[in-house]
């Protein structure tokens, strides 16, 4: 029975958050037109821990995004242009003499924030690639030998342009790995793009929107995803579609067990934003792409023939048996 009452509170924890949630995803969309898939699916990578990765072209809006996220979430935002001359320092920080104290202290680069907007991330070059990347996999920076903690949550959003290569450092296979999630902004519709033109002006003269969550209802909601029930069918749902990816004719390097973790996160994150303490093959289903679609590498003659990680992706979600 106590068992049960448990469950009955979290229940009440998650309408409770869910309907905070959904109006802060409302004060997103008035400045971001649509696109609420892709922002659940950010937001969704903040709740799980992980950090994601936007693809799309110039101008769809992925800074505005990003920034107006981290201001309906009452989170901490800064924001770094990826550039060829781009140091870890620029980054992390560094340290510097102070005269009045007369010794050496740090000071601190923007990735100590909440949600840190990389820019152009294929423009950094590898060293600062791997400085970064491995702040976010440690969530913790080390200068001259002092370590410093980073704050909770932290969250990378990195964009790239999949389209321009000239002056671009690729990140490699396992760059690409850590990030929890690949969010890909497209295009607007036409009636999307009429709207966008309707509220031009109150888009980009609006500085700021109100806060809906803050910063320890953000970290409540954390807490309350870890423990969004995942049935023993669904983990090996899970398995069965991620050693599809590895066993796929037209796959080269499949999914690797991050790819099935990140499938778990995501989907509690989701079954969480659904109003759900309990995830569905469903929630699954609705993450799979961005969980998976960066970690598949295709053959030669699967790229050659025009076919994409997503038709893949597609394949396997045809042909594993849902539980």
């Amino acid at each position: 029975m106590e068992k049960d009452f448990r469950r009955e509170d979290l229940q009440d924890e998650i309408r409770i958050y869910t309907d905070l949630l959904n109006k802060a995803i409302e004060g997103v969309q008035k400045k971001i037109v649509g696109k609420r898939k892709e922002i659940e699916l950010v937001l969704a990578t903040l709740f799980a821990e992980g950090h994601v990765l936007l693809e799309g072209i110039p101008g769809v809006a992925k800074t505005l995004m990003a920034k107006t996220i981290a201001s309906v979430l009452g989170l901490d935002f800064k924001r770094v242009q990826a550039t060829p001359d781009l140091l870890p320092s620029d980054i992390i920080g560094v340290q510097i003499y102070d005269t009045k104290l007369g010794q050496f202290v740090f000071r601190r680069g923007p990735i100590f924030t909440n949600i840190l907007f990389v820019d152009e991330i294929n423009r950094a070059p590898p060293k600062t690639q791997s400085a970064l990347l491995e702040a976010m996999q440690e969530r913790q920076v080390t200068v001259e030998g002092v370590t410093y903690k980073l704050p909770r949550p932290f969250l990378v959003i990195a964009t790239m342009n999949p389209i321009e290569v000239e002056g671009t450092f690729p990140l490699s296979e396992a760059q690409v790995d850590r990030f929890l999630s690949k969010v890909v902004v497209d295009y607007p519709t036409a009636e999307e793009t009429v709207t966008i033109l309707d509220r031009y002006y109150d888009i980009v003269e609006s500085e700021t929107l109100q806060h809906i969550l803050s910063l320890t209802e953000v970290l409540n909601i954390i807490e309350i995803v870890k423990k969004i029930y995942v049935d023993a069918n669904i983990k090996k749902y899970i398995a069965l579609i991620v050693e599809a990816s590895r066993r796929h004719p037209l796959v080269k390097l499949g999914a690797s067990p991050r790819g099935a973790i990140a499938l778990y996160l995501l989907s509690k994150s989701i079954a969480f934003m659904k109003g759900r303490d309990y995830v569905t093959p469903d929630d699954v289903k609705y993450v799979a792409y961005t969980a998976l679609a960066h970690r598949i590498i295709l053959r030669s003659e699967a790229r050659i023939s025009g076919v994409t990680p997503y038709d893949i992706i597609n394949d396997i979600l045809e042909k594993v048996e849902t539980p």
